[in-house]
């Protein structure tokens, strides 16, 4: 029996981008408790917010991998890795139009040079992943020459699947059978489909693909592909005819599939009919009360807690000290820092650092763990260095700092930093955030923060 993986682009699809973050993670949540195999993210664009909500719910999936595209440049590599770098099972992709109209018309490439630029992708991704996927976009309008050079290209560089796409919606299924057989017969490689269901074709299409010899589908709850669901009651009932199993639950896929499709219609209508629940237009002041602030929460479609909600509304009056009005952006920067991690065994009380070019830097800082505060006092070479090692006087330990980054949330002479602190426990890499208009506060919360993870990793 041969087992077929099933990659679930829903979170990737356009009806997905309207969505609020409660509604992509609970998607995520039934998708990976469902047993999807692979549950594949959208590529951060140039907002913030994009990446922190990308790798929120990278972390946030226990079982399935988690796989998002990496764009081409290295640039945009490093953002995506970053984005799915603490899931369980990470993979990064490769995506490069394989007909001649897109690889000409829209990255301005001829053949050769776009089998160089994909080879050059894959070798840059392997250095930060060990699974990497290579996505054939439009490969029913390819070349099969060049499709077949393709994926021996891809097979040599040990990626760990290559998907053929049907963006177009042409193909009948024994098109695909046929596309298929032959680049197995050709090429030691994981082959994946994606069928289009324009024509209503995609089960046929994937049905004669698997036929072929095709090791994986991608699928999808809404939009003009393979439906998870139907896909799932074919192998239902004609699996062992077929000789194939998926790794989805068959028996719970048609009512979650149903359940997850209601996600959507409701988003539509909800969007439709907001008047006040538009998020680009959520601005706090320093005066906001703690329920305008819960509502606000609420506004943006994240369900919280009321332990959250008061560590969120703790952070914005933080912030609100220093700004006269909170942004979205910056709103939603603080909902990750504050509520979207590890339970907060170390919680910031106070710091104070001293520096200047005559004395040496000092850093005094105060904890709170289980309801009692922790004091350290250190010197260091910079007031960051020293507030993170009174951070380890507190607990008594040294951890390896593997990388320390701040970048802008927002724009101005009032902009938020947010702080990336990455420490080193027992082998395993420990991803820390913290935001702040003041860069040593930031860094803090960012070292505790990765600090709360390996504490509640080891426990």
């Amino acid at each position: 029996m041969k087992n077929i993986t099933v990659s679930d682009i829903t979170l990737k699809s356009l009806s997905a981008q309207s969505l609020t973050f409660r509604e992509k993670a609970a998607i995520a949540k039934s998708l990976d408790s469902l047993g999807v195999d692979v549950i594949e993210l959208p590529m951060p664009g140039s907002a913030k917010e994009e990446a922190v909500v990308d790798s929120t719910i990278a972390a946030s999936v226990t079982n399935a991998c988690v796989a998002i595209p990496v764009g081409m440049s290295e640039e945009t590599l490093e953002t995506a890795w970053s984005c799915v770098k603490n899931a369980v099972s990470p993979c990064l992709q490769i995506e490069i139009p394989t007909s001649t109209v897109g690889m000409e018309y829209i990255w301005h490439m001829k053949a050769p040079k776009m089998l160089s630029a994909a080879e050059k992708m894959i070798k840059l991704a392997k250095e930060k992943c060990e699974c990497v996927e290579l996505v054939a976009l439009d490969a029913t309008r390819a070349e099969r020459d060049f499709l077949v050079a393709l994926c021996k290209m891809a097979a040599e560089n040990s990626v760990c699947a290559v998907t053929l796409c049907d963006d177009a919606g042409i193909f009948l299924p024994e098109d695909f059978a046929k596309m298929v057989a032959e680049i197995k017969a050709q090429c030691d490689v994981k082959i994946c489909v994606m069928p289009s269901d324009d024509i209503g074709m995609a089960c046929a299409c994937a049905v004669a693909a698997v036929n072929a010899g095709a090791d994986g589908v991608k699928t999808a709850v809404t939009g003009s592909r393979l439906a998870v669901d139907s896909f799932a009651q074919i192998v239902k009932i004609k699996g062992d005819e077929l000789g194939v199993s998926v790794s989805v639950d068959l028996t719970r896929c048609n009512f979650e599939a149903k359940n997850l499709k209601n996600v959507f219609e409701t988003a539509k209508t909800e969007t439709a009919n907001a008047e006040i629940l538009n998020v680009n237009e959520v601005t706090l002041t320093a005066n906001s009360t703690y329920p305008e602030v819960c509502e606000a929460i609420s506004a943006l479609g994240y369900d919280l807690s009321d332990e959250d909600k008061g560590r969120v509304y703790e952070d914005f009056q933080r912030l609100a000290r220093k700004k006269k009005e909170i942004s979205t952006k910056e709103f939603e920067a603080v909902i990750a820092t504050s509520a979207m991690q590890a339970p907060s065994t170390y919680h910031v009380e106070s710091y104070v650092a001293n520096c200047g070019n005559i004395i040496s830097a000092m850093s005094n800082i105060t904890l709170v763990k289980d309801g009692e505060k922790l004091m350290g006092v250190a010197t260091g070479d910079g007031p960051i260095d020293a507030s993170f090692k009174a951070i380890e006087q507190i607990i008594g330990h040294h951890y390896e700092l593997d990388d320390f980054k701040i970048t802008a949330v927002t724009q101005g002479k009032e902009a938020v930093g947010e702080a990336i602190v990455k420490l080193r426990a027992n082998g395993k890499l420990y991803s820390g955030t913290g935001i702040s208009t003041d860069i040593i506060g930031a860094s803090i919360r960012a070292y505790v923060n990765a600090l709360n993870k390996i504490v509640y990793a080891e426990n």
